[in-house]
């Protein structure tokens, strides 16, 4: 299978990750790209390094302000008198907010959700290479690539129209999606398989009945992100029944992960899409750091079969899965059981 990537995630290599009040390591790290590009490689994948694209797409997904916050905000952060190196709120406006205020530290607070997606120098170019890598896998659906995938860094599901959240900061399978429809595609259908709730992706197209979102993942309820990913929640207005939540019991095995997956494919298999994105995440491993599920590498196995049973072209792009030493193992199950 054709995989693309971009040496361009290196910029981003974040310094700042508090958990639970005590500032430690980020998992999303610049090693977790390698580890799961050299898997690939080593697996017999071809490896394309993304092209440039047009990033006029992205005002399709995301507003002006919050692009122009992710590209030139940390010039006026390091400006700022005793600054850190990374833009990190230490303001959230959240539901009280009746002005979008100018100061950097307020824009921050504003367009920041939590403190695992800081903002440093090399962030704006990384996620940048990161929806190239997206783009890029559309190009290859476009001329006829049946299954395909992107390796991109950093993720972006929890991207909101205009908030980074979780690592996330523009919201890649979205673009795609958009890039799609823009192109021809009159359906495109995603499928997202994270551990973690696809909040952002939920939030951009919840009141439209042209891309249908589905989400299997942990049970929100004391678990991130919390605020979403139930599944009472299906869309509104012209999007009425074109979200489905599919939230797992924490510690749910294969069969339920690959159940569920399933029950997302009839729904998807109803709906008819021209084109699947499967917004892939790793991290409902049982040995990934993040992890409150206990999915073994066969249950990926087994559910990349599911997947591939789907007849139209699949475009899958990398969301989490985190370092340990199975990350590797995961992705090459995942990728040869679908290209079977």
């Amino acid at each position: 299978m054709e995989i693309v990537y971009s040496e361009g995630h290196r910029s981003h290599d974040p310094q700042t990750f508090i958990h639970r009040g005590r500032l430690v390591q980020s998992p999303e790290r610049p090693e977790r790209a390698d580890m799961l590009l050299s898997s690939a490689i080593n697996a017999g994948h071809e490896a394309l390094e993304a092209s440039q694209t047009d990033a006029s797409i992205l005002t399709r997904v995301h507003t002006a302000r919050y692009l122009d916050f992710l590209e030139n905000g940390i010039n006026e952060w390091l400006a700022l008198p005793h600054a850190g190196p990374e833009i990190v709120p230490n303001t959230h406006p959240n539901r009280f907010a009746s002005h979008y205020a100018s100061h950097i530290v307020a824009r921050s607070g504003f367009h920041q959700a939590d403190t695992a997606c800081p903002v440093g120098r090399g962030t704006w170019a990384a996620a940048r290479s990161s929806v190239d890598v997206a783009l890029n896998v559309g190009d290859l659906i476009a001329r006829g690539q049946h299954r395909a995938y992107g390796l991109c860094r950093p993720p972006g599901h929890h991207a909101c129209t205009e908030m980074a959240w979780g690592f996330c900061y523009l919201n890649n399978v979205a673009i795609l999606a958009e890039s799609l429809r823009m192109n021809g595609a009159g359906r495109v259908a995603i499928l997202d398989i994270d551990i973690h709730h696809g909040n952002g992706t939920q939030q951009i197209f919840y009141e439209r009945p042209d891309v249908l979102t589905v989400s299997v993942h942990a049970d929100p309820d004391g678990f991130p992100v919390f605020f979403s990913g139930y599944a009472d929640e299906i869309g509104s207005g012209a999007g009425e029944g074109f979200n489905v939540n599919l939230p797992l019991k924490h510690g749910s095995d294969d069969g339920a992960f690959v159940d569920a997956i399933a029950t997302g494919m009839h729904r998807i298999g109803e709906f008819g899409p021209d084109v699947l994105l499967v917004a892939l995440g790793l991290d409902a491993y049982r040995g990934d750091p993040l992890s409150v599920l206990d999915v073994t590498t066969d249950g990926f196995r087994k559910a990349a079969k599911v997947i591939g049973n789907f007849d139209a072209p699949i475009a899958m792009l990398q969301e989490g899965g985190y370092p340990c030493p199975e990350l590797g193992d995961n992705l090459v199950a995942f990728l040869g059981a679908i290209h079977d």
